[in-house]
């Protein structure tokens, strides 16, 4: 696994999303975090295809935060079964790179 991860998570609101991140930030499970609001999602939940205007986050942080910012996005999280998909950062800038680290 790469040592850093962006992470995908979508909220229900730009709300849900910004006390998210925020305490992601706070709590150093993240160096930083995007939030896109006005994210159009299309899904099947529960045998329906369903359609919902969700923002999406996008946190940065190290592959070894991973377990413990899942499980944390989990705790103040409104769905049941909440987005939460990492891609490993197989290339980036140097000095970000080492900025996310020690954040």
């Amino acid at each position: 696994m790469s040592e850093f991860l962006s992470v995908y998570i979508t909220a229900s609101s730009r709300d849900e999303a910004d006390k998210i991140a925020c305490m992601l930030i706070e709590e150093h499970l993240a160096a930083c975090a995007n939030i896109f609001p006005g994210v159009l999602s299309v899904y099947r939940w529960q045998g329906k295809i369903e359609r919902a205007e969700e923002c999406a986050i996008i946190a940065k942080t190290t592959s070894d935060k991973f377990v413990a910012l899942q499980k944390r996005v989990k705790e103040l999280h409104s769905y049941e079964c909440p987005c939460i998909v990492a891609w490993p950062i197989v290339a980036g800038s140097e000095a970000f790179l080492e900025w996310v680290k020690k954040s």
